[in-house]
């Protein structure tokens, strides 16, 4: 699992029934640094699957591959990365 923030929605034309009812994120995972406000903590964006509701700017928990679809078993659904939580703060001592 990783923490990511998220910086803006997808919009699809079509997608998938078993996906219809969500939002798709686009978030950058972030490392200490980027945790701590550091612009070099940022990585590459991708796409997340939500059902939480996750706004812009948002820190979110994010799993992905195998994971993220384990919340759905039985049914499976074609996602990749999966919003798994909304982070009210995060605490960490910098070493």
């Amino acid at each position: 699992m990783r923490i990511a923030e998220t910086i803006g929605t997808v919009t699809l034309s079509k997608c998938h029934p078993s996906v219809q009812g969500a939002t798709w994120l686009v978030a950058v995972p972030l490392t200490l640094a980027g945790l701590a406000g550091k612009r070099a903590g940022r990585g590459e964006p991708f796409v997340v699957f939500d059902e939480l509701g996750a706004g812009g700017g948002s820190r979110i928990a994010v799993s992905e591959g195998a994971e993220a679809a384990a919340p759905f078993h039985p049914h499976t659904k074609p996602i990749d990365g999966y919003n798994a939580a909304i982070l009210d703060s995060i605490e960490f001592e910098q070493l």
